[in-house]
């Protein structure tokens, strides 16, 4: 028999247990917020109809996607959470409350070429509110208000969230006399990638006469604070009803995230920001972390008019943002903005002697029953092995179990990061760790509060304390 190679497909994302601990407190900082602002939870199928997925047809999209059959039936795997949203709505549009506020964290597919922090399997995170017949403002505002918390919970301080509104720019082409904003758009929204000259360049090749260009270039480039933005957009005096419309909206928008109390410092209005979706119709999203811009867009966004056309002639209008969980985590640990740290998942390891193991395992069920996370040494092996487990595993602490153990109900309890050791009899170790608990949940917020502190020493380059720090901040101190 020939020994195969163990390997991951290009692509593919995995991680080790400590990695995958920090992932997952991510990933439950996320849905915690999500939660939090009110959003329900779903879970749609990995693998959906392809005649569902592939509704609108044609494009990037079919190229990416991975396609099959089982017998009869032809089946696609999801490429993204917004198309099946979307059959789910309708699907199930009896039995929801609109607007239908959700969320869905979930892996997504697509086939396209691995490279450094893109993935053909990643997480997304995605919150959208859906309405049935109209969506007020207000929603729009809501998501920077949750990307916001977010973020701040996920320990950054420094991060700008960058509003625009489609109409504003498809009214200013209009006003240029420019028919096919939607090229134009996709061609705008690649400015930071591909530079003004490309931008030109490419509006050229597609039929922009070259004044038209710059005066577009001219126009995303307007600067100032917001309210100065909005003053620069009214004073040039555009007559195009949909630059109006969306005018009136973004000032809107602007007025209820006050409202949600957002900080002013932390969203800011881009015009360069078009979303290179087409199905985005009105108020758009990206957020970026100030400090390192070649990460690009953490968190994206959008309106759209309409989330379910091709399912039913109900009109269902909606706001939804998305984090790529996967590609933020890659990106974040590549430029060491974060690290992993090894540690335990239980409190106490019982080290029975080999005759003593129907014993230990006993004594972890009673244990258990008590509320403590406790984990038992199965394999027959010699008391120095089991205590390098212990060690390498960093369990806090250990408790040998033999025969005087088990007949005296009294153990020695040995603190593994100190070496120090105490006999305790059942109930003062069920007390003791039932403290343990309390103390390791004050020590986790203190932990949290205290990694968060330390990150933003790292990004600002400066130290947020109240106190005086002794110790200059290091990137190597910083473990989040």
């Amino acid at each position: 028999m020939s020994i195969v190679k163990p390997s991951t497909l290009p692509g593919f994302m995995e991680l080790l247990p400590k990695d995958q601990m920090l992932f997952n407190e991510m990933r439950d900082i996320i849905r915690d917020n999500f939660e939090k602002h009110g959003f329900l939870p779903i879970d749609t199928p990995v693998i959906e109809k392809s005649e569902v997925l592939l509704a609108k047809g044609g494009g990037e999209t079919e190229k990416q996607i991975y396609r099959f059959s089982k017998g009869d039936t032809d089946m696609s795997l999801r490429f993204d959470l917004t198309v099946p949203l979307a059959r789910y709505t309708v699907e199930h549009m009896n039995d929801l409350s609109f607007p239908f506020k959700r969320y869905q964290i979930g892996k997504v597919y697509r086939g396209e070429k691995a490279q450094k922090g893109r993935f053909r399997e990643f997480y997304q995170c995605d919150i959208d509110t859906i309405g049935m017949g109209e969506l007020s403002l207000v929603n729009d505002a809501e998501f920077p208000v949750v990307i916001y918390h977010t973020f701040k919970d996920l320990g950054f301080t420094d991060f700008t969230i960058h509003l625009n509104n489609r109409k504003i720019l498809k009214g200013f082409f209009g006003s240029l006399g420019i028919e096919d904003s939607m090229n134009v758009l996709r061609i705008v929204d690649k400015i930071d990638k591909i530079g003004e000259e490309n931008v030109l360049s490419e509006l050229s090749e597609f039929g922009v006469e070259k004044d038209k260009g710059e005066k577009i270039l001219e126009f995303i480039k307007i600067k100032g604070s917001t309210d100065e933005i909005i003053k620069a957009l009214n004073d040039l005096k555009i007559e195009n009803e949909i630059f109006l419309e969306g005018l009136s909206e973004i000032t809107e928008v602007v007025g209820y995230m006050r409202d949600f109390g957002i900080d002013e410092n932390c969203f800011d209005i881009d015009l360069k920001i078009a979303r290179g979706l087409d199905y985005y119709t009105g108020t758009v999203y990206e957020t970026t972390l100030d400090n390192y811009p070649k990460i690009g867009s953490v968190c994206s966004g959008g309106r759209y008019e309409d989330l379910a056309s091709y399912y039913t002639d109900k009109v269902f209008p909606g706001v939804g943002i998305s984090i790529g969980l996967s590609r933020l985590f890659y990106q974040l640990n590549e430029a060491n903005i974060i690290s992993s740290e090894e540690k335990s998942l239980v409190d106490l390891l019982i080290i029975p002697m080999d005759d003593c193991l129907h014993q230990g395992i006993k004594l972890l069920n009673e244990l258990r029953e008590k509320g403590l996370k406790v984990s038992v040494y199965t394999e027959f092996a010699k008391l120095k092995k089991k205590f390098k487990y212990a060690d390498q595993t960093k369990v806090p602490y250990v408790i040998v179990l033999g025969e005087e153990e088990v007949n005296t109900r009294k153990y020695t309890l040995k603190d593994m990061r100190t070496g120090d050791q105490e006999e305790v009899t059942f109930d003062e170790l069920v007390k003791k760790f039932s403290k343990w608990v309390r103390l390791l949940w004050k020590s986790f917020l203190f932990g949290r509060w205290l990694r968060l502190e330390l990150l933003a020493c790292k990004l600002t380059k400066s130290c947020p304390w109240i106190f005086a720090c002794k110790n200059p901040c290091s990137t190597k101190s910083v473990a989040a």
